[in-house]
């Protein structure tokens, strides 16, 4: 038997995800739930819907958590840390109140959480926090016992997120034709956020143009061309590019597209492309439609040799970096000195989100941060 790791005083590990829908039915109802507040009409969403419904309704997301949670488990019991994991979602089933629910009944109250976004945004970092607020408010009025919740640091510059990744854009460059393998591009992707958004994502003091979600982002590709360079001896020619983009046409939002890249990198004569989604942990549906569908339409209408590289989904190389992660934590709450793995230019991401952290355009009370009201 392995010896046990102390994750004290942490009782339970918490996966919070996006959600997805699971069949047809589900499919306008779940984007009720992400766009809630914003009166957009249910013909608008079932228009909006039309991506998922050409996979039957059913987004890849939950599938993926739950091939995350078995690697998790797997990973935790042949180390020997005693941890029980649970799943709950912002939008769809299983939901996160109902999660944090069922926690405390089971007596949880010191959790940890394991967002499935990597870098600083507000999309990707405070509003998980504003969605535990939320949850920890319902509770609190049903008279439960609040437990206390801490967030897991970003993880992209962690080697377990980072070397899949690069074994992933590896491959889609072995699987090139040879004679436009060393020639290929990179393009890194990842989802566009409005640009007042990125500009203001991380602490107070990365603010500025592209803010930390840019920072980050670069920081990654950077390290993963790095790795392909030392691993083929081809220095491979890459940028970050964007994809998803939604919402009001008149708002900037970061580019440059994928699509309108993949047509520039033609025009220029690049002979292929790699795809790289690094700003995704699993393949979901803007993976699924925005890459494999909509972008390799467009490669294939220009003519020009694509393939997309995998993203790190339940890689047991993730699962073990989110049992480093936790011991880490752990390690801080309990006052050791802990010095935290991280590649890369940036070192580790803080701990705790500060005050003034990814703000949001409306104030809302944000759980597992500096200026949590349930502390």
């Amino acid at each position: 038997m392995p010896d046990a790791l102390d994750a004290t005083p942490y009782d339970a590990l918490l996966l919070l995800s996006f959600g997805g829908p699971e069949g047809p039915d589900d499919v306008v109802p779940f984007l009720e739930n992400v766009t809630r507040g914003r009166g957009i009409p249910t013909e608008r969403l079932k228009e909006v819907g039309q991506h998922y419904f050409l996979f039957g309704g059913v987004s890849p997301i939950n599938g993926q958590n739950r091939a995350l949670l078995d690697a998790l488990r797997k990973d935790f019991a042949e180390h020997g840390l005693d941890l029980p994991v649970y799943w709950g979602n912002r939008n769809w089933a299983p939901h996160l109140t109902d999660t944090l629910r069922e926690m405390v009944a089971d007596g949880r109250r010191r959790i940890l959480v394991l967002a499935t976004s990597a870098y600083a945004s507000y999309s990707g970092c405070r509003q998980y926090r504003e969605n535990l607020a939320d949850a920890l408010a319902t509770l609190q009025d049903e008279g439960l016992e609040l437990p206390r919740i801490d967030k897991l640091r970003h993880y992209f510059n962690h080697p377990g997120f980072v070397e899949p990744m690069v074994d992933g854009v590896l491959r889609s460059l072995a699987d090139l034709p040879e004679d436009v393998r060393d020639g290929a591009h990179i393009a890194f992707t990842t989802h566009s956020i409005p640009t007042a958004a990125a500009d203001t994502s991380g602490p107070v003091e990365a603010h500025g143009e592209g803010g930390a979600y840019v920072e980050q982002h670069l920081d990654v590709a950077q390290l993963i061309a790095d790795a392909v360079r030392e691993r083929t001896g081809v220095d491979h020619p890459w940028r970050l590019v964007y994809q998803s983009r939604s919402g009001a046409p008149h708002i900037p939002w970061l580019e440059p597209d994928i699509c309108d890249h993949l047509e520039e990198r033609h025009a220029a004569g690049a002979p292929a492309v790699v795809m790289a989604p690094i700003g995704f942990v699993s393949d979901h549906m803007e993976v699924l439609y925005d890459l494999d569908t909509e972008a390799t339409a467009k490669a294939e209408e220009l003519g020009l040799p694509v393939r997309r590289s995998a993203t790190v989904g339940a890689d047991p190389r993730f699962a073990a970096a989110v049992r480093e992660l936790i011991l880490e934590r752990a390690g801080v709450e309990r006052g050791q000195r802990v010095t935290p793995c991280a590649l890369g230019a940036l070192g580790a991401s803080h701990d705790v989100c500060p005050v003034g952290c990814c703000p949001s355009r409306t104030p809302r009370p944000a759980a597992a941060g500096a200026d949590s009201p349930y502390a």
